[in-house]
């Protein structure tokens, strides 16, 4: 019976033999009756009285064991097997995505689809950077969820039209040079799309990899910082060849 609950086979013999025993035996008779090998005798004798099943006293410096009684042990496995299946049933299960495949993706429309989906399975956050009528197209749905307490951060190239309060918007000059059509979309910092357009034809990435979201999480708030350092201080740096040149190199 108790194998069925999960006891071992020498926890099972031990149990049988003090049930079917109308005295308390000690460990040498146990290992008699039971032909539970004397080295093992110790051990399980200790998990079963961890497990409440056998109780213990001493009788002339004499350790004695017997067994609970069946019936209350019958009721004693039972409630906690209900127990366990009430816990099993409230237990929420979730696995932890753990996807380090890089995926690539080459069609336009298939790369707009899979930012919708994107932004439609975002739970905590949204950082996404692109060119203004790309963006654009998606602030409606991106507000609407801001008002959900989703954190959205947006990074546009051009200006765009929006009640999100992290917006930044870079205005590039005619010599911003690597400045290139791209879509970068973080969800949950967990997730990532990146695609460019490359002589004229959309290629992307998506992946959960975590070296490569942590990589363009980072890469997302280094253009937001060169933005806002760019705007703020605007006049002094293009006043300034080498840094003018420098900054006119750079891809946000």
């Amino acid at each position: 019976m108790l194998q069925k609950f999960g006891f071992t086979q020498y926890e099972s013999q031990i149990f049988e033999v003090l049930t079917a025993s109308s005295e308390p035996l000690d460990a040498s008779s146990i290992v008699k009756y039971s032909h539970v090998p004397k080295s093992k005798v110790y051990e399980v004798l200790g998990r079963l009285v961890e497990k409440g099943l056998i109780l213990t006293s001493f009788q002339e410096r004499k350790k004695l064991y017997t067994a609970l009684p069946l019936d209350i042990t019958i009721e004693k496995l039972t409630r906690e097997f209900q127990e366990n299946v009430e816990a099993l049933k409230h237990r929420e299960y979730k696995m932890t995505p753990n996807d380090d495949r890089v995926w690539t993706i080459q069609d336009h429309p298939a790369i707009i689809s899979l930012t919708e989906d994107l932004i439609s399975r975002a739970e905590q956050s949204i950082y996404i950077s692109g060119w203004s009528d790309d963006i654009q197209p998606l602030l409606s749905e991106l507000e609407r969820m801001n008002r959900e307490n989703i954190k959205i951060e947006v990074l546009s190239v051009g200006d765009v039209k929006t009640l999100l309060s992290d917006t930044h918007v870079l205005l590039p000059v005619e010599k911003h040079e690597a400045l290139e059509r791209h879509k970068l979309i973080i969800i949950d910092e967990k997730e990532i799309l990146f695609a460019g357009l490359e002589q004229e034809t959309w290629q992307g990435i998506a992946t959960m990899s975590s070296p490569l979201v942590k990589f363009f999480t980072e890469f997302f708030y280094h253009d937001v910082a060169l933005t806002e350092i760019t705007k703020k201080y605007e006049s002094t740096l293009m006043q300034d060849e080498k840094i003018k040149n420098i900054l006119m190199k750079l891809r946000y």
